[in-house]
């Protein structure tokens, strides 16, 4: 075993570990999967790999932490196309999402009020009604510039959480087996990391086991296109911005959606698959024969 491949797995045990505990104990001490304590166990959860990644740089390997790790706020165009890729990502979803059958155009957001009605009380969900109906310009486009701004500022920094431990340590110790097969390793790794918080129904709330296998397949996709932005904007902080930005922004493939189900619509479903493999062949193409510094070896 490679000293990187022992590093890795040293991370990823000390990640599940904490995370996987935290979890457990919340409701061993009988705690609810309701807010305010579902938000801040999820917000701590988030930031486990960071402090993981800190700990097996710092203490156990006793190495430096910025260079290794990435950290570099020096920003350069890779930081704007980390930024812009996620509302591409949304809108291809969303567009792919109305091939699927059962699955309508709904300009009016019939589709979305209809899915808010198991989370908000009848009065609340009039009041959505009349404040969206009341505005000037369509609500997508408010919540494509609020998701943009959100993003790329408080999202960025909760990722960086996330991110410092996947697209951190683990991008620089796999390296060596290649990019596709690391970021397939990375996604995997990072999609069960998922599965206590998947089976609170976070990300699948009407099929949570169906769930982890769909979030491994997610983070599967998702994984070379945030590699593939750290490693040009030689910075683990463009990772962290585009995944930010992809959190604020995939609800905007499923506002103007009637129809389907979690599994048939939006970033999280199949069309958000097919459009991360879309962008998956772009970033080959651009990469093989564009790019004038190739990340992705022949």
């Amino acid at each position: 075993m490679t000293r990187s491949t022992k590093k890795a797995l040293t991370f990823i045990a000390l990640t599940f570990l904490f995370n996987y505990s935290l979890v457990i104990l919340f409701f061993a001490f009988g705690g609810k999967w309701v807010a305010p304590g579902s938000v801040i166990i999820t917000t701590v959860y988030m930031f486990i790999p960071m402090f993981m990644a800190i700990f097996v740089q710092k203490f156990i390997y006793k190495e430096q932490l910025k260079e290794p790790l990435g950290i570099s706020f020096r920003c350069n165009l890779w930081f704007f196309v980390a930024w812009l890729i996620p509302p591409v990502i949304a809108f291809s979803a969303f567009g792919i999402s109305l091939l699927f059958p059962e699955v309508e155009y709904s300009p009016g957001m019939e589709g979305m009020f209809e899915r808010l009605k198991p989370t908000v009380t009848p009065e609340r969900l009039e009041e959505i009604r009349k404040q969206t109906t009341a505005l000037s310009t369509h609500p997508i486009w408010f919540g494509l510039l609020q998701g943009m701004a959100t993003g790329v500022t408080i999202n960025t920094i909760t990722s960086l959480g996330e991110e410092l431990g996947w697209r951190g340590l683990l991008h620089r110790e796999m390296g060596y087996i290649g990019f596709w097969r690391s970021s397939a390793i990375i996604g995997i790794v990072w999609g069960l990391w998922h599965i206590p918080i998947i089976l609170q129904r976070q990300n699948y709330s009407q099929h949570p086991f169906v769930g982890i296998l769909m979030m491994v397949i997610f983070t599967i996709l998702i994984s070379p296109i945030f590699g593939y932005v750290r490693e040009k904007a030689r910075s683990v902080i463009a990772a962290a911005v585009i995944h930010g930005t992809l959190n604020a922004t995939m609800g905007l493939s499923l506002i103007m959606i009637k129809g389907g189900n979690e599994l048939t619509v939006g970033v999280n479903g199949f069309p958000g698959f097919i459009a991360l493999i879309i962008v998956n062949i772009c970033i080959l193409i651009y990469d093989r024969f564009i790019a004038k510094e190739p990340v992705i070896k022949k």
